[in-house]
Parts: structure tokens; sequence; C-alpha cells
């Protein structure tokens, strides 16, 4: 019997999340497992993955093979090169928390004195729209008659 490590497919239609499981490789992708050894998220930012290296060293050396996303993710863990004997990888970057922009919005505000004035003009009354017509139909009436 050939053992797989793979992933596992959980969430809704476009919010996917996985599980790595070691699982007979005749088996359908979400069917059942022989065991979990992790967590993959790729949707969160930074992506989740949580790996039990103990477990996944040990069926690396029983002889599972993971398929290429579950080698990708052990590659990023360090658990392949442990299991290779290769030196292991730097360790992952966290992104940088970004800033709060209501926060920002704030400190800009705060530092100008005074708003520099509206950025849209003002909406013309009813009244004036209807003397500005009327004043168009008496030229349109004169340049006629001339």
């Amino acid at each position: 019997m050939a053992v797989k490590i793979k992933l596992k497919r959980l969430g809704k239609i476009r919010s996917p999340h996985y599980r790595i499981v070691v699982a007979d490789s005749r088996t359908r992708r979400d069917g059942r497992a022989i065991e979990e050894i992790g967590l993959y998220h790729p949707v969160q930012n930074p992506s989740r993955i949580e790996v039990n290296a103990e477990r996944a060293q040990y069926w690396l050396s029983v002889g599972a093979q993971p398929t290429e996303p579950v080698l990708a993710i052990l590659k990023l863990t360090g658990d392949w090169q442990a299991h290779k004997g290769l030196p292991a990888p730097a360790p992952l970057l966290q992104p940088e928390p970004k800033a709060d922009k209501r926060a920002l919005f704030e400190a800009l505000s705060a530092d100008g004195d005074e708003a520099k004035g509206e950025a849209i003009t003002p909406k013309a009354k009813k009244s004036d729209k209807k003397a500005d017509e009327a004043a168009d139909a008496a030229e349109s009436t004169e340049s006629t008659e001339a």
C-alpha cells in the first residue's frame, strides 16, 4: 500500500483551508485519512501553516510520499530539509502590520489648521435654474428676431 501525505480540502467555496493528512494513495482527496499532521490556511494574511514536525518526520522516514503542494509546505517549515539532512531554511518572514488608515487620516487632518474649502461646487437652487432658463429663452427669442 502506497501512503501519501496530501492536502484535505475544507471550507466554503471561496475560502478554502486544508488539513495536511497521511492517507492511502487510492483514497479520494477529501476521503478517509490515516492521520492528520497539520493545517494550511492560504487565505489568511500571512498564510497559516502548522505542521506537527515529529509526526511528519516519522511518516517521511517510513516511506510516505508528499504531494507537490505538501512538499512545498514541508520545505517552508524545514521538515523536508531535516528529513534529507540538508541545512535548515531561513525562518519565515512575517510581513509588517499595515498602518491604520483611520489613524493616519486623523493625524494628517490634525496637522492642517482648517479645511481649505469644499471640494464640491454648491448646488444651484431650483429658483435659480428657472431664472437661468427664462434668461436663456429670452436671449434665444431676441436672437431669432434680429
